[in-house]
């Protein structure tokens, strides 16, 4: 029960850098923002600073949602628990063999390792049939001994994957509850349990993932609940989830693998309120941080959900997740000239320790951030994160630039600094046009929004190269993410597989099995206590014509859960998908999908424009600065952005400056600050 003092909602994403903290009083209706160093590899610490920070007692605080990208770290960098696999005689290698596939599509060479090693994935004896008949009940007298042999071996946490559970869960549950009963924590998962769904790879990929990742997530979410509990924090503690929506902290502890693009789904989703609160129902996200650039598209108000995503090869996760592409394009992505006389921006990233060489942290390699701050996009003496860094050094970016860039290239310094940003502008208009024109969409007709800590510095740039039309910037884009974080609503997801045909379909069948996940999911909601306006379910079906491989999923209602129903719904979705049907050919339900969706109070997003009146873009303009851009020097007119008036035009060249990110507004540009405080950019 919250103690009445207790009004604040707190809104946490941890990233390589820094710590972002959204702080919003419902009492007073105020928001503030808040950056504080990370501690990595000891993300905790980092947390626990940031809420001290955040507010003058814990106790005071009502909910904290958090952004995590623990479980990605750790996957990453495999500093996963070692972890046993219990399976079906004969299975033992599924993780080994995948589907076939290579890490170089078209090489013969490359190395990969499971997650599990083979000496960890032991096999016993049982069998059900794809229909879900039980061939050979489980011999759990083997499944004893596996476990006994597994904790010998040090394993700390085990998977129970058996080949057809999703078709009949019999002969698993019974394994588990076996394991269970003598296995010293509750690191345990069950494959039915995470991921009742046909095809074998996957569904042993997400739920060995899971086993892994429980120790590593329960520990550093217990850790946080005690240093919270230990300063009277008596509030909710959610989680954000991979496709969007936020669970309790004990439900992350049991299915971490929902968690693995965490961070990043956050500030999708605080994009997709904003823009639609400023009128942009189509808006294509960048997420620009210090190692990477994610790239996302939102369609009608919608993020885009993916049914399974890749944390990098081999390591399949099979779960809802807002799709979000990926490159190695951040403030900290490394320049260098390759052996055949080109300039490569990225993947390499400096990180954030030694960091770029203008952190004068020991850092040699020029990076993205280098060029910023050398073309005098970065003020050096206000970067972003203001005192957290320090003043930043232009001696030792212009050094790293002019050894590493210039001279190999036979540029003048200047020149190497721009080519860097053009490389890396390259690289990201690609990321882009692959969520977007790759996908059958017209960027023209999209908004672009940029945030993360670089994002903005880059916007002018992405709508040359985009054909983007407008942009809007978020009013504080480097704390986004931790702002999705407040606005997301709890989710809850299950999957069953059906494969049957259509024509066999029984719709009370069906109604029934839907229903049964509604109670599982409410049961999850209810767990939660967070304070819910409405609950909204989700139903959609993966289906195909037979003879296909690849479905289609389907959404319907469940007045639409007939035969007939169905069969509208699908051909409806595929003359949309491939501009014809396939007339006479049967169709086969694969999956059926259920989400239940928990809305959150929402606040009035007037709550991020200025609190005091606002400035005019005069008494906004600090001193003038020179700025290089496109071969030439521009006297650039620089503003405090939080200051500006709202509908106010500030004409290009010019650097809108603030403690989370800077705007660098290119000659041929214009903005204008929206009455809930985004920056409104567009070519004159």
């Amino acid at each position: 029960m919250n103690k009445p003092s207790a009004t604040q909602m707190i809104g946490i994403d941890v990233g390589g850098t820094f710590t972002d903290l959204f702080v919003l009083d419902a009492a007073t209706g105020q928001a503030k923002i808040l950056k504080v160093p990370s501690t990595r590899g000891q993300e905790a610490k980092g947390f626990m600073s940031g809420v001290l920070g955040a507010c003058d007692s814990v106790a005071s605080i009502a909910t904290i949602i958090h952004g995590t990208t623990v479980a990605t770290n750790a996957l990453l960098e495999r500093k996963v628990a070692r972890c046993g696999l219990i399976t079906t005689r004969g299975f033992r290698d599924v993780l080994e063999m995948r589907r076939r596939d290579r890490p170089q599509t078209w090489g013969l060479t490359g190395r990969f390792e499971p997650i599990v090693s083979r000496e960890y994935r032991l096999e016993v004896d049982e069998r059900v049939l794809a229909d879900g008949q039980v061939h050979t009940a489980v011999d759990l007298a083997q499944v004893h001994a596996a476990a006994q042999t597994l904790l010998a071996q040090g394993c700390e946490a085990v998977c129970v994957f058996f080949v057809n559970s999703y078709a009949n869960a019999q002969n698993e549950h019974a394994a588990v509850g076996a394991v269970r009963a003598l296995w010293p924590n509750a690191f345990v998962t069950a494959s039915f349990e995470v991921l009742p769904e046909i095809r074998e790879f996957e569904r042993c990929s997400t739920a060995t993932l899971n086993a892994c990742l429980q120790p590593v997530m329960g520990q550093y979410l217990q850790r946080l609940s005690e240093e919270l509990t230990a300063r009277q924090f008596g509030g909710e503690f959610l989680i954000v989830q991979s496709s969007g929506g936020v669970m309790s902290a004990q439900t992350a502890s049991e299915l971490p693998v929902r968690t693995a693009l965490s961070g990043p789904a956050a500030g999708v989703i605080a994009c997709a309120q904003i823009a639609q609160a400023s009128g942009y129902a189509d808006v294509i996200t960048g997420d620009v941080g210090g190692t990477s650039f994610d790239v996302s598209l939102i369609v009608n108000g919608k993020a885009a959900l993916a049914a399974q995503t890749a944390i990098e090869f081999g390591m399949v996760v099979r779960a809802p997740m807002i799709q979000i592409e990926t490159i190695g394009a951040g403030g900290g992505s490394i320049a260098s000239v390759d052996a055949g006389g080109l300039l490569q921006v990225g993947p390499q990233s400096a990180g954030s320790t030694p960091g770029p060489a203008c952190y004068g942290r020991g850092g040699q390699a020029a990076t993205l951030t280098d060029a910023n701050v050398l073309l005098g996009r970065i003020d050096a003496s206000r970067p972003i994160g203001g005192v957290l860094l320090g003043d930043l050094n232009v001696d030792l970016a212009r050094a790293a630039i002019d050894e590493q860039v210039a001279k190999p290239l036979g540029l003048s310094v200047w020149q190497a600094a721009e080519a860097i940003l053009t490389v890396a502008n390259a690289n990201m208009a690609g990321a882009i046009r692959l969520v977007s024109i790759e996908r059958g969409h017209d960027p023209r007709r999209f908004a672009y929004m940029p945030f993360g800590g670089g994002g903005a510095l880059h916007v002018c740039a992405m709508m040359r190269e985009v054909g983007v039309q407008v942009a809007l910037v978020p009013r504080y884009p480097g704390v986004t993410s931790a702002l999705g974080c407040v606005l997301a609503d709890l989710r809850h997801d299950r999957v069953q597989t059906l494969n049957q045909m259509l024509s066999t379909v029984d719709a009370s069948h069906l109604l029934q099995q839907v229903s049964d996940m509604r109670a599982q999911c409410d049961a999850r909601l209810d767990a939660s206590q967070a304070p819910i306006e409405r609950r909204v379910e989700l139903i959609e079906f993966d289906m195909l014509y037979v003879g296909q491989t690849h479905t289609l999923t389907v959404t319907i209602t469940r007045d639409e859960l007939t035969m007939s129903g169905l069969q509208a719904a699908f051909e409806s979705q595929y003359q949309q998908a491939f501009g014809r049907t396939l007339a006479g050919i049967p169709i086969r339900l694969i999956n059926l999908r259920f989400a239940l969706v928990g809305v959150r109070p929402k606040f009035d997003l007037k709550v991020l424009a200025a609190a005091s009146p606002m400035k005019t873009a005069v008494a906004a303009d600090i001193a003038p600065r020179a700025v290089y851009h496109q071969g030439q020097w521009h006297n650039a007119r620089v503003y405090q952005r939080l200051s500006l008036g709202v509908d106010e035009l500030i004409a290009g060249p010019a650097v809108l400056e603030q403690a989370d990110t800077t705007t660098w507004l290119e000659p041929g540009f214009n903005a204008r600050t929206d009455v809930l405080g985004n920056l409104i950019i567009r070519r004159e």
